[in-house]
């Protein structure tokens, strides 16, 4: 045992001299591809510096949608309006252009353009009063091992459309329901391919009179704590105005989803359809995340779910003494 642990140490040392021997007999061209390296990086940065510098920042009492809803951003997160969001959405992020959102938090302390960035799209989808009445009654467990089999069969038309695999892990956060504040909040970790950092994809969705407030936020898990924690003070910077709250739904008079909790959580009616392959639509482009175009996939939803009227009066709801959706 000894012997072995000091041929380790002895092969350690041999390494460590090579490397070093190496780095000192470097021929000038290798010490000139790191200065150009080195410059390639600065030029990046100030590129990224140029492209941050030309977006509005607002911070304090947004108003969202027409006064839909207010948004109050503390000094330690950013907001960016509909123009400045798609900018990084297309230009800085690589996702295809598509209908704008409502706008973009980030913190304060990091730009959009940055290596560490992660940012929280908002939107809003007006397909009515969400019932909540199932929330207590979903068996999550139950949700996800549908959900995860559902992805698990659609890779292979990814795979044949030329994507990679994707693989549901798990609930990097388990769904939460605030009866109260009709807030709901999970987060899912995804693996694309065989990459071994995987992303984290945490969500939240506020009910209103009408519809459903998204803001979803994507990162990779080793930033899991931090992203939790900030999160849940995004939880409550959003909250729908007077008129078109959750309380404020006028029974008779006003329309109702087709859809509660459990499908807001699974993907809303893209499982009746056999559409899982684009559940992951909060999935945004963040260097080398897979891109996947949040509003633009958003788009083809409504425009597929449009076409399929039936689908329309049945609602997804899983719970402990549901069974499966059946597919299309």
């Amino acid at each position: 045992m000894k012997t072995n642990v000091l041929l380790l140490f002895v092969s350690l040392f041999v390494v460590i001299g090579l490397v070093q021997a190496k780095d000192k007999n470097a021929p000038a061209k290798d010490k000139l591809s790191a200065k150009e390296q080195a410059k390639e990086e600065a030029a990046i940065a100030a590129r990224a510096k140029e492209f941050e510098q030309q977006l509005k920042f607002e911070q304090g009492s947004i108003k969202l949608k027409n006064g839909l809803a207010t948004l109050n951003v503390p000094k330690e997160y950013r907001f960016l309006g509909p123009d400045d969001a798609q900018k990084v959405l297309v230009e800085a992020w690589g996702n295809p252009p598509g209908t704008k959102p409502l706008g973009m938090l980030f913190r304060s302390d990091v730009g959009p353009a940055s290596d560490n960035s992660w940012g929280v799209v908002i939107t809003y989808d007006e397909d009515g009063y969400v019932k909540d009445d199932e929330a207590e009654k979903i068996n999550y467990s139950e949700l996800l091992k549908n959900m995860q089999d559902a992805t698990a069969e659609a890779n292979a038309a990814r795979q044949q459309a030329g994507y990679e695999k994707v693989t549901l892990i798990g609930w990097a956060e388990p769904p939460h329901y605030d009866k109260a504040a009709h807030k709901l909040y999970w987060a899912k970790e995804l693996q694309f391919g065989a990459e071994p950092e995987h992303t984290l994809n945490y969500d939240i969705r506020a009910l209103g009179r009408a519809g459903v407030l998204s803001l979803n936020a994507v990162s990779s898990t080793k930033q899991l704590q931090t992203v939790q924690a900030d999160m849940q003070k995004v939880l409550a910077f959003v909250e729908f105005n007077e008129g078109h709250r959750y309380r404020d739904f006028v029974p008779g008079a006003d329309k109702v989803a087709t859809y509660g909790i459990g499908a807001l959580i699974a993907g809303k009616l893209a499982a009746k359809a056999g559409l899982f392959k684009i559940i992951l639509s909060a999935l945004l482009a963040a260097k080398k995340f897979v891109v996947v175009g949040l509003v633009a996939l958003g788009a083809l939803l409504k425009k597929l779910f449009s076409r399929k009227s039936s689908d329309t009066d049945e609602t997804l709801s899983l719970t402990s003494n549901d069974s499966k959706p059946e597919e299309s």
